[in-house]
């Protein structure tokens, strides 16, 4: 490794070294490297043996082992071997597998991009895998097991290809690859969202597997698969030398002979196919493949070996299954003594990783340091020779468009109404049917124009806030903490609309505080506010799934519906919430929009200015909570739309809020407006959630956006 350091700063590459040299003799280094991993091989091996007490019988490893070797062909024998081989075995075997696979795949992909916030999930590669494998079970595609792996690798490898190619290598902009890779996967699994409720026959039981379980029946789901975790497994440590090259800059492996574009092929393919073996056994586990290769990089700083690939690789492994047997083994005590065996057997592991994944994403946010300026931010271009007749032109097109589309959503529906319909239905002269279909759409269309313009504008004070427009309220987490909330309040205490509202507006002010606390402390960024937003949106994703899997179909049901954001059975009370924090904001946006100007540029700008950076940016983040909270209230979650709408309206009127954010508002009440009247057009009588539509609509456009901030 000296040598490779010396021909470093011969290239005149950078200095940056993240491979350490031993300190003392290597042999000592060695044995150090090698206690270590023993040591986490031992802990593995009792975490097992605990692993194999835990079901609903009391069948100890040592009866289990006793069975299996014996030759006793008794009906006691014969159930503690079905019992071994069909249930306690592949689910330690899946766990073992499974956490090793998608450690190796974690550090393979860090090693890749030379970025610590690089895993599976961050790239998008099981969000792309569990849309593959959904599609074909929802369209009744029936394949053999390897063939499924095939098709998860696909949509894997598809779905990170589309992040590296948006987000780029560079290690100076972590944030970048992060929200790249988050935004694609939340348009993934919407699609999937989407797909589970259109064939919910079909897919039927999908939803659990899509939270990640270790329920296997029997080891024929595992055996076929693992030719491919060991072949890919194999292809690393052959890349490993290179790879420890790399680590030293792409400029500096390319100077040393180095093909970097092959070796990151390769690489990337052999973390694809890793990961997609393991979401075809198991289903998407949340990121064991960031926390294991992160704790392997943290102890490297201790014992130097594991800066090595090879070394690393192996912890990694160990790592990555102790995290996915230890959390199983976790939540199966705990719910056994809280729940009962029944329900601790049922608990989908892959909530609980994504919980400990989660904290340690906001660990890792609030220990970076900040990039400074605008490193991290994707500013987009803006257009040129903004008028003002330009902007009241478009003011005035965008209101016409909203006003023909709601009249368009009043017509429209399982029964087609006429213009006269609406007219005798305004008078008071109806017929009856029609009136009672009219005040049935009336408050949707409302509903729909309201929650469209609330999240526009939260995702325009959010996209301010952080200077850049791939966030938005969704991001932050505050969607989806108030469905969590949401999906509290309706599985702990009853169905109530209210109960409902409550919960949804509780987590999601909580999730603003959590993100605000964390992240708005001195020292703040507007990266770390986003890294940290992220954590708590996926703790809340874990925290829903948790709570939909746990109970009855009917309360799953409702779940789900709701958090496909529909304005179904919408009242005009319902709406008074929204329309209350809307009036409320109007006036505290019109007095801030100069500073909200100012920090739309940059940290510099405002400060020089006397504006209170902190103070503004916290009072937009407070309303653009609020809003979100309130829309969700209203008509459940919506994603999207505070991402995209705001990024129109700056296309065509520029940042100057007292323009943007009432176009911003009006673009985004069309499209949920849209895709409200379409939800309840298309398949009438069955309905679609607007929720969804947009989130259908929505990940090709993200993918326009995402290429154009990168080449801005």
């Amino acid at each position: 490794m000296t040598e490779l350091k010396s021909a470093a700063q011969a290239s005149g590459a950078p200095a940056r070294e993240p491979v350490r040299e031993p300190q003392g003799s290597p042999a000592k280094a060695r044995a150090t490297a090698l206690g270590t991993l023993v040591l986490a091989g031992v802990l593995l091996g009792l975490l097992s043996v605990i692993h194999l007490t835990q079901g609903t019988s009391g069948t100890s490893p040592g009866d289990l082992l006793a069975a299996l070797l014996s030759a006793d062909d008794g009906e006691s024998a014969s159930q503690l071997r079905a019992l071994a081989l069909d249930s306690r075995l592949p689910r330690l075997v899946g766990g073992l597998v499974v956490g090793a696979a998608l450690g190796i795949a974690g550090c393979a992909l860090q090693a890749m991009t030379r970025n610590p916030l690089a895993s599976p999930d961050t790239l998008a590669v099981n969000a792309g895998a569990h849309l593959a494998l959904t599609a074909a079970a929802a369209f009744g595609i029936s394949l053999p097991l390897l063939s499924s792996a095939g098709l998860a690798f696909l949509g894997g490898g598809v779905a990170a290809g589309v992040v590296l190619l948006l987000a780029g290598f560079s290690e100076h902009a972590p944030i970048r690859l992060v929200l790249a890779g988050t935004v694609v996967a939340m348009g993934l699994a919407s699609v999937t969202a989407a797909l589970l409720m259109l064939y919910a026959q079909s897919t039927q039981g999908l939803f659990l597997w899509g939270a990640g379980t270790l329920n296997l029946a029997g080891l024929s789901g595992l055996l076929p698969l693992l030719p491919v975790v060991i072949a890919a497994t194999i292809g690393l440590v052959l890349l490993a030398r290179s790879t420890d090259v790399l680590s030293l800059g792409a400029d500096t492996a390319q100077s040393m002979g180095v093909n970097v574009a092959l070796l990151r092929g390769g690489l990337l393919v052999c973390a694809v196919a890793l990961s997609a073996a393991a979401v075809t056994m198991v289903g998407p586990l949340g990121f064991v493949g960031l926390c294991a290769p992160a704790i392997v990089r943290l102890l490297a700083s201790r014992v130097s070996r594991l800066g090595r690939f090879t070394w690393a690789l192996t912890g990694s492994a160990l790592l990555g299954a102790l995290i996915v047997i230890g959390a199983d083994v976790a939540v199966r005590a705990l719910v056994f003594a809280v729940a009962g065996p029944n329900l601790a057997v049922a608990i989908p592991t892959g909530v609980v990783t994504s919980l400990v994944g989660a904290v340690f994403l906001v660990v890792l946010a609030l220990r970076m340091r900040s990039a400074g300026g605008n490193q991290e931010i994707s500013a987009m271009p803006l257009p040129h020779g903004i008028t003002l007749s330009r902007r009241v032109t478009l003011s005035m097109a965008a209101a016409v468009l909203l006003l023909v589309l709601a009249g368009v959503g009043l017509l429209l529906g399982d029964w087609w109404l006429r213009l006269g319909d609406v007219q005798l239905w305004l008078s008071g002269e109806a017929a009856r049917a029609i009136e009672i279909t009219l005040d049935f759409r009336s408050p949707r269309v409302a509903a729909a124009i309201l929650a469209g313009a609330v999240l526009a504008i939260a995702g325009a004070l959010v996209q301010t806030v952080t200077r850049n427009p791939l966030a938005d309220p969704g991001i932050l987490g505050v969607a989806a903490s108030g469905g969590a909330g949401a999906v509290v309040a309706l599985i702990l205490f009853n169905t109530s609309a209210w109960t409902m509202s409550a919960g949804a507006t509780v987590g999601a002010v909580l999730a603003g505080l959590v993100v605000f606390l964390l992240a708005g402390s001195r020292g703040s960024s507007p990266e770390k506010v986003v890294l940290v937003g992220i954590g708590v949106m996926t703790a809340a994703q874990a925290i829903t799934q948790l709570l939909i899997s746990s109970t009855n179909p009917y309360n799953q049901a409702m779940a789900i519906s709701f958090l496909g954001g529909s304005t179904f059975g919408t009242t005009w009370s319902d709406l008074a919430p929204i329309l209350l924090m809307l009036l409320l904001s109007i006036p505290v946006l019109i007095l801030l929009r100069r500073e909200l100007d100012l920090i739309s540029i940059d940290d510099l700008t405002p400060r020089i200015l006397g504006v209170r950076l902190s103070g503004v940016r916290a009072t937009a983040l407070i309303i653009g909570v609020l809003l979100s909270a309130v829309a969700v209230v209203g008509v459940g979650v919506i994603s999207f739309v505070g991402l995209a709408a705001p990024h129109m309206a700056r296309m065509l009127v520029g940042r100057e809020h007292r323009w943007f954010l009432p176009v911003a508002a009006l673009l985004g009440a069309v499209l949920v407006s849209v895709s409200d009247t379409f939800g309840r057009t298309v398949i009438a009588p069955d309905q679609l959630p607007a929720g969804l539509v947009v989130a259908v609509l929505g990940p090709p456009y993200l993918l326009w956006l995402l290429k154009r901030t990168t080449r801005s």
